[in-house]
């Protein structure tokens, strides 16, 4: 049988992936080539006679798992974006094979020698190299000493100095961790797929917006009902319910069932949590590390889990007292409208939508017209040519493995070609929700030469209707600009080892770029470009604008007390013995407790659905959102200062940070760009709280 996997030579257009011929046997049978292959490279790396280089070791190691990560970036990309159960049950085969032979490689003290070698020829009483931004050479030199130096810590962080016996425990950690990942994930995934809520009393839908009715409509005739409207717990579904209908009753229940996915369910995560942090912990412990939290910060620009809780506690300080008084405010404001009097957390998201409009005389809602999709993608290719001088042009020859799949051309200001971009934008069963970006192929040096970047964004946004197309929430389209800005750290990325280059950079670095693109969203020359009514064409109204930028501060103490909640939760998973745990609810609860001000659900559990920490890679690095929101408000705070389209300060973050990725330490990225260090304070006095 023949395997478009396992094809020799790329013909496609733009080497593309050819998923028009990729079926779900086809992967076994290619990962287990690729793996084999890649096994005897590295066994011609080991018994290599020659004098150990940077050559001969370190890019010849990176050249041996080519093919093998090319078959396995494809497979776990679809098993994230597109695939069925039968798809899915391949991860509990494929993963554990390839943490097996990561942890071969990894611990295999012949393969560290020579690493050790080129370290000490490389880096090793020498000092590490100035970075020179106009001097090609001099940023070569600086890329290669960090490449080097990293590829020798990370075999050192896995296991390299370990005895025999240690290095054949940590190689079954990292198997059975590997296996409950994406088991993890798929059971969240199955939890929300599993929920329905089908109406047909209008009034029990009261208050939720047309556009909302429609689409659940919609969905409800798709699914074969007889009439009513049909709810998930997809987002475009879930927000409208809990934001605008008026039906207490029905807030509650589709709350409940969202806060308790895979909890106490024929889904529940318990004891997978349990295990991963037990695994997480024996590793760390067996690495030489405290707790895993000391493990994973040591390699961030925090350094350790005491210098990000503190950040994150200067916030709580400030942030605390804010979103007490801000649900004081609103909880006067639901007893004063209907009598409520027992105020839940169901009742948050309703009553401070219809407090912000008595305010402000602004509904969230009112924008959809003005945020069509394909408007939106329009503007923002219009935004990312005026900021970066990139232009997108779309193509049709390239395959896709979704029908709603499209792609993307990107080419930089003089017409060189940077790289192929996929965007899909809407949920389905077969996809994981939220929203994330990932490379199909990485930018930088391979075996046959250096190869720009295939990017994905992935999103779950409001479907068009048989009625209707596309129109947008407002944080709907922040986030498509937030996995933007994360595409094009891909996309401008120009480093010469794919390991480096962007956004492989520091976790508590990687959300600067994304979170920076979201600024754009709220400035008037910037909406002018895509913001206008679907149907008249008419440009969003000023004073439309000028209240949603009165109101954009709104509830900013909760907003920062929401996420502390996830990272300080995310830090106490990791810095605890679990044998000190307890029961999952209780540990939870009793973490979260200072950082909840409505009362705790009994049915509820942020952790068996908080798949960021337990089957993404943000274990104890939840709080670099917040961390990179600290140098997000900085950095813009300077372009705001020079313009928003001024190429010397937006070309300057694009060629001293973007297009750098990792070749330096993202401190001296930041620097060279501000001009200093970042202001400690810049995001609290942005979101207005000091």
């Amino acid at each position: 049988m023949s395997n478009p996997l396992l094809e020799k030579e790329n013909k496609h257009r733009l080497q593309a992936i050819p998923f028009h011929l990729i079926k779900t046997e086809h992967f076994m049978p290619a990962i287990k080539e690729t793996l084999q292959k890649a096994k005897e490279k590295f066994e011609l790396i080991r018994n290599n006679p020659e004098v150990p280089t940077f050559e001969n070791t370190i890019l010849e190691m990176d050249f041996a798992e080519e093919k093998l990560e090319y078959v396995a970036g494809i497979y776990f990309n679809l098993h994230a974006a597109e695939s069925d159960a039968e798809f899915k049950a391949l991860a509990q085969q494929i993963s554990p094979m390839l943490s097996e032979f990561s942890s071969s490689i990894m611990t295999d003290e012949v393969i560290f020698n020579r690493v050790k070698a080129v370290y000490e020829q490389e880096c090793v009483n020498k000092e590490e190299p100035k970075p020179d931004f106009q001097n090609k050479a001099q940023m070569q030199i600086c890329e290669r000493y960090r490449y080097t130096e990293r590829i020798y810590k990370s075999f050192k962080r896995n296991g390299a100095m370990l005895s025999s016996e240690d290095k054949k425990k940590l190689t079954e950690i990292d198997k059975e961790m590997s296996i409950l990942s994406p088991k993890y994930s798929d059971n969240v995934l199955d939890a929300t797929n599993a929920y329905e809520m089908h109406l047909t009393d209008p009034k029990e839908v009261e208050g939720i917006p047309e556009s909302a009715l429609q689409a659940a409509a919609f969905r409800a005739k798709q699914k074969g009902k007889d009439g009513g409207w049909l709810f998930n717990l997809q987002m475009p579904n879930l927000v409208p319910v809990l934001t605008y209908c008026k039906n207490r009753k029905i807030r509650e229940t589709i709350q409940k069932a969202y806060a308790s996915r895979a909890f106490n369910d024929k889904f529940d995560n318990q004891e997978n949590i349990k295990r991963i942090l037990e695994l997480r912990f024996e590793r760390a412990k067996l690495l030489g590390y405290r707790t895993h939290a000391h493990y994973v910060l040591e390699e961030r620009m925090a350094l350790n889990p005491d210098a990000a809780i503190a950040f994150l506690e200067k916030i709580y300080d400030i942030a605390y007292p804010a979103a007490q008084k801000e649900l004081d405010e609103i909880k006067a404001f639901a007893k004063e409208t209907d009598g409520i009097t027992d105020f839940m957390s169901w009742d948050f998201n309703y009553y401070s939508t219809k407090l912000k409009e008595k305010k402000f005389q602004f509904d969230p809602e009112q924008l959809r017209p003005w945020f069509k999709l394909e408007n939106v993608f329009e503007g923002l290719f219009l935004l990312a040519n005026k900021i970066y001088g990139i232009t997108l042009k779309q193509v049709t020859d390239v395959p896709v493995y979704h029908k709603d799949v499209t792609t993307w051309e990107v080419h930089d200001e003089k017409g060189g070609f940077l790289g192929l971009l996929y965007l899909d934008m809407f949920p389905r069963e077969t996809k994981r929700g939220g929203a994330w970006m990932n490379a199909f192929r990485g930018q930088g040096l391979y075996k046959d030469g250096m190869k720009r970047p295939h990017v994905v964004n992935v999103a779950s946004l409001t479907p068009s209707t048989d009625e209707q197309p596309s129109l947008l929430r407002l944080d709907e389209v922040r986030t498509i600009f937030h996995e933007f800005g994360h595409g094009i750290h891909a996309l401008l990325s120009d480093c010469n080892y794919k390991a480096l280059a962007g956004p492989n950079v520091l976790w508590d670095f990687v959300e600067l770029p994304s979170q920076l693109m979201e600024n754009w969203l709220l400035e008037k020359e910037a909406l002018n470009l895509f913001a206008k009514q679907y149907k008249t064409g008419e440009l969003l109204p000023d004073e439309l604008l000028d209240k949603v930028l009165a109101a954009r501060n709104f509830n900013a103490g909760n907003a920062n007390l929401n996420q502390l909640r996830y990272a300080l939760l995310d830090f106490a998973w990791h810095m605890t013995d679990p044998k000190e745990m307890g029961s999952i609810n209780d540990f939870e609860n009793k973490t979260i407790q200072r950082l909840t001000l409505l009362p705790l659900i009994p049915e509820s559990n942020i952790s068996c659905s908080f798949s960021h920490i337990f089957a993404g890679g943000y274990s104890a690095g939840y709080y670099s959102y917040k961390w990179a929101e600290a140098l997000e408000a900085d950095a813009w705070s300077l372009i705001k200062e020079k313009g928003i389209f001024n190429h010397e300060v937006t070309f300057d973050f694009k060629n001293k940070i973007l297009s750098k990725g990792n070749a330096v330490h993202p401190m001296d990225l930041f620097v060279a760009f501000r001009g200093r260090k970042p202001d400690p304070d810049a995001l609290l006095k942005r979101d207005g709280l000091i």
